[in-house]
């Protein structure tokens, strides 16, 4: 990990570039991205831009461009070094609205995937170092399978969110452990992994739902402190502000660049730095 104390999220990957070339040294001052991958560096899915013969060092990107969503997002402090929290030895899974963590970190995380997948989040979510958890119905997953593996490639995760979409609090266990662990299944065969987080659709379980979480492989069952819609955060809790350890929840809509952007911004505001929801649950 960097030993840098503050870094920017926006990618600089064109940048470190060109100093390669030119044999330039970074400055001991100079931001680096929010979050380290542990996969092969991928290839943004929007081809590289083609410089103007003459580009104008003061013109700005066009409203709600790539550059300039990257361009809107904030510097962060340097993200803390992951404390994974304590899991319960019971038969069942943890239920989390919030990650039980004094970490100054926020989660952000994109549900279903079936409504709409906003090209440009793939190369946003790159570009801007972006740690997201993608909690998807299966059915979306399979239809869709190349649109979540790019974000899978450029550092997201998916996680479970059912088959069907169906609330289940108040079913049988079989018919919640059918929900949950065929859509386990039908993930880890679509992406390699098998999911090891959960969140029940709208929120809603019982304990039947933890105990069938658990014996699908879940580690942990996730609800929600914040939503986020159309550029507009909605808190849950009477803090109206985002609190260490908060799960940011957003989905797969057109609006998607503008909340994650505004998520970024909130948790900014808050003095905290996005995280990785997988590297506190392990």
């Amino acid at each position: 990990m960097s030993a840098i104390t503050t870094r920017r999220i926006p990618a600089v990957v064109t940048l470190l570039a060109l100093l390669a070339l030119t044999a330039c040294a970074v400055s001991p001052g100079h931001a680096t991205h929010a979050r380290q991958f542990t996969a092969a560096q991928p290839t943004p899915s929007a081809p590289a831009p083609t410089p103007s013969a003459s580009p104008s060092a003061t013109a700005k990107p066009a409203f709600k461009s790539l550059a300039w969503y990257v361009s809107q997002v904030p510097t962060f402090p340097e993200a803390p070094q992951p404390q994974p929290v304590p899991l319960p030895t019971t038969g069942s899974a943890p239920f989390w609205h919030r990650l039980p963590t004094d970490q100054k970190v926020a989660f952000i995380t994109i549900d279903d995937g079936g409504l709409a997948r906003p090209p440009g989040v793939i190369d946003f979510i790159w570009e801007a170092r972006i740690p997201v958890t993608m909690f998807l119905n299966s059915p979306a997953a399979a239809e869709h399978t190349d649109y979540f593996r790019q974000i899978e490639a450029v550092g997201g995760i998916v996680e479970n969110h059912t088959i069907n979409h169906n609330s289940l609090a108040g079913r049988s266990y079989d018919y919640q452990k059918q929900e949950i662990c065929g859509a386990a299944d039908r993930l880890e065969g679509l992406f390699g992994k098998r999911p090891t987080l959960f969140r029940p659709p709208f929120g809603e379980h019982d304990s039947t739902t933890l105990k069938a979480a658990h014996d699908c492989g879940a580690k942990a069952v996730f609800h929600w402190t914040e939503t986020v819609h159309e550029g507009k955060v909605r808190y849950q809790t009477p803090e109206k502000v985002i609190q260490p350890g908060d799960v940011l929840l957003m989905h797969f809509r057109p609006a998607l660049m503008d909340d994650l952007l505004a998520a970024l911004k909130a948790i900014h505001r808050a003095g905290l730095t996005p995280a990785l929801l997988e590297q506190y649950v392990r």
